[in-house]
């Protein structure tokens, strides 16, 4: 149960009066006795409800976007911007707005999200990622609020309302089309494997790699959580004696730094290694060779993410709804025959 003006004031002895007061900061109450409110409320949970007259209407008109890093590093990758574009360009067209989440760690997002859900500031949440032992995804199961995961949720998946690619088959397309140039060792340069989508990739690139009979070298397979260990990944695949004559990187962001090493190592795209990506952002086509990429509808994931949150938070589904947004190829000029 939320924390009321009432708890506070009977846990800092004062009148209701004041605790309101202390909220609106009034000139009338004393700096000392703010303090002692405020501390009160901070150790209790109280969050303040900044949409009192908004939910006399039932509504905030507001929807909640749950970044999966801190906002400025998010915001550095190319995907959660065109997400976000997706997610506003619907929220927009219903007369909704948006609140992002600002914290710079697990758990300060995770109190951003309480803050937003306790003090009823949203009607509803964008989760834009899914990963194990995540947070967020089972206070939101507590709550009863609206909400919604892009990307396939790892656990309570009925229960939960996604929109998602299917990813083992955006990997299968990336490998056979290397396959098909006459690649057999193929490198997979994943992403942090707490997040469903590089589990679905490499589950892809593995499947489609005992299809064709191809030996699935382990020291192929690389986890990259972050762009601070590509430059130590990609040294060591050119270091092996029987080195990789392709790579499929996990998302655009990743295969540029990707071919900023290799260039570095004086190895180029494609003629000594081919290189293909996913997502097909703009990196993708501005990059130098332009990137082979699997085009997963970006835009349209957000899009229909806030259209499903919305349609929930206007009328209540009996069941949790799925959208599987399609991928396709495109090919460029990163990835080439042996």
């Amino acid at each position: 149960m939320a924390v009321t003006i009432k708890d506070v004031a009977k846990e800092a002895n004062v009148a209701t009066s004041t605790v309101s007061r202390v909220i609106s900061d009034s000139p009338n109450i004393s700096e000392k006795t703010k303090r002692k409110v405020r501390k009160v409320m901070e150790e209790m949970g109280y969050y303040i409800n900044l949409n009192a007259r908004v939910l006399v209407q039932q509504s905030t008109q507001n929807i909640g976007i749950v970044m999966k890093n801190s906002t400025i590093e998010s915001l550095h990758d190319p995907f959660f911007p065109v997400v976000l574009q997706g997610i506003s360009s619907y929220a927009n067209k219903q007369d909704f707005s948006i609140s992002i989440t600002t914290g710079d760690t697990e758990e300060a997002i995770l109190h951003d999200v309480e803050k937003m859900v306790q003090g009823k500031r949203v009607d509803g949440m964008v989760v834009t990622y899914s990963k194990e032992n995540d947070k967020v995804v089972p206070y939101l199961l507590k709550c009863g609020i609206p909400f919604v995961v892009v990307g396939k949720p790892v656990v309570h998946t009925n229960e939960i309302m996604y929109v998602n690619n299917d990813n083992v088959l955006a990997a299968k397309d990336a490998t056979e089309h290397l396959i098909k140039l006459g690649h057999e060792k193929i490198a997979f340069i994943g992403g942090d494997n707490e997040f469903e989508v590089s589990i679905s990739r490499l589950r892809g690139y593995q499947e489609t790699m005992q299809l064709h009979a191809l030996k699935l070298n382990e020291s192929y397979v690389k986890e990259a959580p972050s762009s601070d260990c590509i430059e130590r990944i990609v040294t060591e695949l050119l270091a092996l004696p029987d080195r990789p004559t392709a790579i499929i990187g996990t998302d655009d962001l990743t295969s540029l730094h990707i071919m900023s090493v290799l260039r570095k190592k004086h190895v180029h795209v494609p003629e000594d290694i081919s290189l293909i990506s996913f997502n097909n952002t703009m990196v993708a086509q501005l990059s130098n060779p332009s990137l082979t990429s699997i085009d997963t509808n970006v835009f349209q994931l957000g899009y229909e993410a806030a259209r499903c949150l919305i349609e929930e938070i206007k009328e209540r589904s009996t069941y949790a709804k799925s959208v599987i947004i399609p991928t396709k190829i495109e090919i460029r000029d990163s990835t080439a025959s042996i």
